[in-house]
């Protein structure tokens, strides 16, 4: 569970009450952005559809991701997937979607970590019948570099091809509208990259599910303005 305190801060002061780019989830300096869209997308379009985004990642929750991914507290999971759907949900229009992906990890970190951290979240949300989840649709490559600190060009270069397609998951994708589910969503480049891999595979649409979005620094949230 969330406690009381983190779970009134969420309801309260998430991103779904400040006008962000519908495509990627970024903060909007006002409501001035030409069709919901930051100018980053508009300039240059990502390859998926639309992002819902719980919280962003330097708020109340970053602590506990970090529990999660890297002290294995796994029950962390069931909080991230409860304040998902108490709150999230709601803002949601998915009547489309047929398919839920999470982002996958490398075989060698999987084996290194112990599970795939936004699957352990995703696998507890509340879909609707009509979305059905598939835990290793996704699969990438093993890379032994960190993209943590890397900037949207290197981080792109860096995933170029990264990810693929099990073939056995190739029908569950073709025309359908699909959702990437991940927990911390930073320059976006992990989830273009797998965006443009579905689309070439034939699926419709693509809209990400995150948890935690870090925001560009311009267009930060400060505890200040809140």
């Amino acid at each position: 569970m969330v406690c009381n305190y983190c779970f009134s801060f969420l309801e309260n002061q998430s991103l779904f009450h400040y006008p962000c780019c519908i495509r990627c989830c970024d903060a909007l300096d006002g409501y001035d952005g030409e069709q919901n869209q930051c100018n980053s997308c508009l300039l240059q379009a990502p390859a998926f559809d639309r992002t819902h985004c719980l919280d962003r990642y330097d708020g109340v929750l970053q602590d506990a991701m970090h529990q999660l991914k890297y002290q294995r507290r796994l029950a962390i999971a069931s909080a991230f997937a409860f304040a998902w759907n108490r709150l999230a949900m709601p803002h949601i229009d998915i009547p489309e979607a047929a398919v839920l992906l999470p982002v996958p990890l490398s075989t060698q970190k999987l084996k290194q970590r112990g599970f795939n951290q936004s699957w352990e979240i995703a696998r507890r949300i509340r879909l609707p019948l009509s979305i059905e989840p598939i835990s290793n649709a996704l699969g990438r490559h093993h890379s032994d570099a960190n993209q943590v600190q890397h900037n949207r060009l290197d981080r792109q270069t860096a995933l170029r091809h990264a990810f693929y397609i099990h073939p056995e998951a190739l029908p569950k994708i073709q025309n359908k509208s699909i959702v990437v589910f991940d927990d911390v969503m930073t320059t976006g480049s992990t989830l273009h990259e797998i965006a443009t891999l579905l689309k070439d595979n034939g699926a419709r649409s693509v809209m990400n599910w995150v948890i935690l979005r870090a925001l560009r620094p311009q267009t930060r949230i400060h505890s200040r303005d809140l």
